[in-house]
């Protein structure tokens, strides 16, 4: 039989720590990893409780949830396959980028370790997925950069290095705008209240349109610095 990763619970609990951790650079606590599964607090208390007990996450005394060697390769896995069916998605079906999340969702599971290399195959070894974001074990430099557009200053400027996958909301306004992976930032000017960061007005791609952010829209996108 095909191997396949088939707990889709467990899946998504380890997932979601992944991409905190490694992709958005979070400290994972309960409370950030209910939120993102929308559940229950006590609900992830007891799925945290599991993995633990299965050695997939340690959890330290101030409740810092990480994952251990094999709850990081098993979320590696299953986060490789969810990147490979958006691109798979988007790049063969012709499907819009701001549905790929939710349909890779739905087929990661289905990608075994028969049909995953044909994917590979079929689309030419993609490297990144349509927000972004590096496919596990698909390139050697997997290192993020952490540096988001609300970090930057009035007159910096950056390349999106890749943006929020899980919300649809906020994909129909980057992609209304431009606000893709390789698109050039401008940043014309940030106001802030109380030293919080409210809204930061950009211009895209040098064009000549203003373009305003709130702290929301902002923070969900990660640059790359370029002055």
């Amino acid at each position: 039989m095909p191997k396949q990763v088939t707990n889709v619970a467990v899946d998504d609990a380890l997932t979601t720590i992944y991409r905190l951790s490694n992709d958005e650079g979070e400290e994972v606590i309960a409370a950030r990893v209910a939120e993102r599964l929308d559940i229950r607090p006590a609900s992830v208390a007891g799925m945290l409780s599991r993995l633990s007990r299965d050695h997939l996450v340690d959890i330290d005394k101030k409740k810092r949830i990480t994952l251990t060697k094999k709850g990081f390769e098993r979320a590696k896995l299953v986060v490789r396959r969810h990147r490979l069916a958006e691109c798979m998605l988007v790049d063969v079906m012709g499907l819009d980028w701001i549905d790929a999340y939710q349909e890779a969702h739905l087929m990661e599971h289905a990608i075994s370790d028969i049909t995953e290399p044909l994917i590979v195959k079929l689309l030419g070894n993609p490297t990144l997925s349509p927000f972004g974001y590096p496919i596990p074990g698909s390139t050697t430099n997997e290192s993020l950069s952490m540096l988001r557009l609300s970090e930057l200053d009035e007159g910096q400027y950056g390349k999106i290095d890749r943006v929020f996958e899980e919300d649809e909301e906020l994909l129909l306004f980057y992609d209304e705008v431009n606000l893709k992976p390789g698109s050039t930032v401008n940043v014309v000017s940030v106001a802030r209240v109380r030293g919080e960061v409210d809204s930061v007005a950009i211009i895209v791609n040098k064009g000549t349109e203003l373009v305003l952010l709130g702290p929301k829209r902002a923070s969900n996108i990660w640059m790359v610095k370029l002055s």
